[in-house]
């Protein structure tokens, strides 16, 4: 294979991207660059999968850790640092990789991103205060008002998601997914030479990562992360506070669970993510991309 500016590894949880990252990086000599939003806060390393020091070790790795847990977090944000990187990476004739789980991220470096008006200083304040004070579900209702078909497409619980939308509704009369439906920004990846991927082994196969992963993260410290998170008095409604695991140590951390619970229930939510990961990669990345099983 002709070497690539490129190359991009999609996938759900568990499905072994990263292995392959570091394969394709040292083939390549490719740096990799993180394309999951939970991967981006510092902190959560064990809980979030991210590399270890072997990994590091073996290739430069981008934008792990980088967010701060109060900061803001979007696709657009994480396409303005990729960007970046990117550039920096081809500058000096090498491969960029993109590895990750989150969709959004992959459909921005390949089709560009809607230029939404900038919303209101007074507007954008109301609805997170709105959001902090009743909570996702409350402030789904409102969307649900205001934006049918934009809040079909959410799920009641994610907050940040539902706040975007609501704020644009307000800002402009227009749903946000008006503007995500036509992209006016040249994607990053355009003229570029690419060679993508999809992980994605077999259900059972990916079932026992999970479950052999989920017993790893807790021997391996992710229960002092998460306790070392809530020192910081954060919003449950922020994204660092929606990784998976943190609402089910911390409630093992007051007590609710024992240890064996609290595997089991992180194991459950993971295996959950992972289905909704995998039927969206499915449904939106088509022929160009090669399907690796990974078993």
């Amino acid at each position: 294979m002709n070497k690539p500016d490129a190359i991009l590894i999609a996938g759900p949880t568990a499905s072994g991207k990263s292995n392959l990252a570091l394969k394709l990086a040292d083939e390549f000599d490719g740096e990799i660059i993180n394309t999951d939003s939970m991967q981006i806060f510092p902190i959560l390393r064990v809980l979030t999968a991210r590399p270890d020091n072997i990994d590091l070790a073996q290739a430069v790795h981008h934008l792990y850790g980088t967010t701060p847990l109060q900061g803001p977090s979007s696709v657009a944000i994480w396409m303005r640092d990729a960007e970046r990187v990117a550039n920096d990476i081809w500058s000096r004739d090498k491969t960029a990789i993109f590895v990750g789980g989150t969709g959004l991220y992959f459909r921005g470096l390949e089709h560009g991103l809607a230029q939404v008006p900038d919303i209101p200083t007074d507007i954008r304040a109301n609805v997170r205060q709105q959001l902090t004070e009743m909570g996702s579900e409350q402030l789904y209702q409102k969307l649900l008002a205001a934006d049918p078909h934009g809040a079909s497409l959410l799920r009641t619980s994610d907050g940040q998601r539902i706040a975007r939308a609501l704020e644009v509704v307000q800002a402009t009369g227009q749903s946000l997914k008006s503007f995500q439906d036509k992209p006016d920004t040249e994607p990053l990846l355009a003229g570029k030479s690419v060679k993508r991927y999809l992980v994605m082994p077999d259900r059972l196969v990916l079932h026992d990562r999970i479950n052999a992963r989920t017993v790893k993260m807790i021997d391996e410290g992710a229960v002092d992360e998460v306790r070392e998170l809530l020192t910081h008095n954060l919003s449950d409604e922020l994204s660092v506070m929606r990784a998976i695991g943190v609402k089910e140590i911390a409630q093992y951390l007051a007590g609710s669970f024992t240890k064996d619970e609290v595997i089991e229930k992180i194991r459950a939510a993971t295996r959950q993510y992972a289905k909704r990961q995998s039927t969206w990669f499915r449904g939106q990345l088509k022929t160009d991309w090669a399907l690796f099983s990974n078993n």
